[in-house]
């Protein structure tokens, strides 16, 4: 009666003993090839192949989604100019409403770059009313126009960030 288990050799790195195995094909592995996930150690290549069917957008989502970001976020950068302190309640408000516009537009395709480059396209068209304010700021406006300033810096903060937590569906808080 031999109780002692067979020693075993991870599969990427022969010479590493190991007594680990991929929680999903069973694979021997060393702690160099294991990551951590919810339901246990598994091998990078199940992770890999796990994580490319959560990945559904198709080529035409991105252009249609950066367009989309980059113009909504351009035209509610023109009318935060005149909300004024009220942006920081408005501009959450119109990220969302820019996140599901284009949630609706890709038909709820999903994709990590997808979200990233949609919250640059976001970031970048609120960046020409930002710019324009700094330059009236420089060219004379002088202590005057520091707040205007903030409140459109703090628009292009607020919807960036609203527009990738909706997306990327990445929750705020204790759960």
């Amino acid at each position: 009666m031999n109780d002692v288990p067979p020693v075993l050799y991870c599969a990427n790195h022969p010479q590493t003993e190991t007594s680990l195995r991929c929680s999903r094909c069973e694979k021997p592995i060393c702690i160099k090839c294991a990551v951590l996930t919810p339901t246990g150690y598994k091998c990078k290549e199940c992770v890999r192949g796990q994580q490319k069917v959560f990945e559904t957008a198709l080529w035409r989502d991105y252009p249609v989604a950066i367009v989309l970001a980059g113009g909504l976020s351009f035209l509610g950068s023109l009318i935060s100019v005149y909300v004024g302190f009220f942006i920081i309640l408005l501009a959450p408000l119109a990220g969302a409403a820019i996140a599901e516009v284009i949630r609706f537009a890709i038909q709820r395709r999903r994709s990590r770059r997808l979200y990233q480059l949609t919250t640059a396209a976001a970031a970048i068209g609120s960046l020409p009313v930002l710019l324009l304010g700094l330059t009236s700021l420089l060219v004379g406006a002088g202590i005057s126009g520091l707040i205007p300033l903030f409140m459109r810096g703090l628009y292009s903060f607020l919807v960036t960030s609203t527009i990738y937590s909706f997306l990327s569906g990445m929750k705020l808080g204790r759960g």
